[in-house]
């Protein structure tokens, strides 16, 4: 920050790669928004953090794990000591680094991170990524004014939609510039549909049974197709002769603006950070959300949707007939792809990153005027 010390910040957002992507890309930002800054990552030896957030180029701070059970349990009434000694632990580290603002973004680590920064005094921001936030934004919420979400629908305290930080690989994606170039990456045609096809990180039996199954549909109309199976599930390659459009499997991508880049059209789950990616791109999608979690990725996918960027089937439905039926003439028309192409950018917000990091920072300054005020 012009003229002062660097603003010192601690991010909370462990467990799963749905809490940990939203908190280092907002690193990033704010990063590219101030260089000096020194930001801090609390974890827990559960989940992704060991993983996802070194790879990022952050230190991680760990303290003990204390979730939260959705319902009474034998593990409830161990929750009120693992919390405070989350807490205790939390604190040290807000100690250590002389935390001037924690940022959290839920799951595991939220909740002790936002109490050891209230006993604190210090500000905290919430980010929400999901349709139905966890318990721990949703109490950490009633804590402070400095609340995001996802989109406007999301019910918490104080909330203000900007979307979801992402990074600028996907926010800055020139699909059609990129296009040649990454379909010669996956070894598909430069020209005809590519449907893409992905389960998330772990895969999806569901779609990857209802697509592989309606291969041959798929091939005598000219689609060709990415599909990412995930690391634990195998797809047999359908039989095709040379002169067939080709049908990609890879288990895992690891760059995926260059699969959105080579895509026309996508089928997968609707994961919080899958539909803010594919919105930010312009992807038109079909959804087919987990049937798990009380219905949370539907309400992800409902503002894609209502705004004709996107169709629905449950998972119950997905299955190689509904391929055939109904996917397959939206994929053969491209005056119906342009146009979901075009309601699904409208639906997209691809500077949450930016607009969260310029926020904290200004939180930081007027926590340090007050402070310099009170000395006086």
């Amino acid at each position: 920050m012009p003229g002062g010390p660097p603003p010192r910040v601690v991010v909370a957002g462990g467990h799963s790669a749905g809490h940990i992507e939203p908190a280092m890309n907002f690193a990033d930002a704010l990063r590219r928004l101030e260089p000096t800054a020194e930001i801090t990552a609390l974890g827990t030896v559960r989940g992704l953090d060991t993983t996802l957030v070194p790879a990022r180029g952050y230190p991680l701070e760990l303290i003990p794990p204390a979730p939260l059970p959705r319902r009474p349990n034998r593990a409830l009434l161990q929750t009120p000591g693992r919390l405070r000694d989350s807490v205790r632990a939390a604190e040290a580290v807000l100690d250590r680094v002389r935390a001037e603002v924690v940022v959290g973004f839920g799951g595991y680590v939220a909740m002790p991170a936002y109490l050891a920064a209230r006993r604190q005094g210090l500000p905290i921001v919430v980010h929400e990524a999901n349709a139905r936030p966890g318990v721990a934004n949703r109490v950490a919420a009633r804590m402070t004014t400095h609340v995001f979400t996802a989109a406007p629908s999301v019910r918490l305290a104080h909330a203000t939609a900007i979307g979801i930080p992402l990074r600028p690989a996907i926010t800055r994606l020139d699909r059609p510039a990129l296009r040649e170039a990454a379909r010669r990456r996956f070894g598909l045609r430069p020209d005809g549909p590519v449907l893409m096809v992905t389960g998330g990180s772990q895969g999806a039996r569901s779609i990857n049974a209802a697509v592989s199954g309606a291969a041959a549909a798929l091939r005598a109309t000219g689609v060709q197709v990415l599909h990412i199976t995930g690391p634990q599930h195998v797809v047999e390659a359908p039989d095709r002769d040379p002169a067939d459009p080709p049908y990609v499997i890879m288990p895992y991508v690891d760059e995926m603006q260059y699969a959105y880049a080579a895509a026309d059209f996508v089928i997968c789950r609707s994961g919080a950070m899958t539909c803010a990616e594919l919105a930010a791109v312009g992807l038109p999608t079909a959804y087919v959300p987990l049937p798990l979690r009380g219905g949370e990725q539907r309400l992800n996918a409902e503002p894609v949707i209502a705004a004709g960027g996107a169709l629905l089937v449950d998972d119950a439905d997905i299955d190689p007939t509904w391929i055939e039926t109904t996917l397959i003439p939206v994929l053969t028309d491209p005056e119906r792809i342009a146009k979901m192409s075009a309601h699904a950018s409208a639906a997209g917000a691809p500077d949450a990153d930016v607009i969260l990091a310029g926020h904290v920072l200004t939180t930081v300054a007027e926590q340090r005027s007050i402070a310099s005020r009170g000395s006086e």
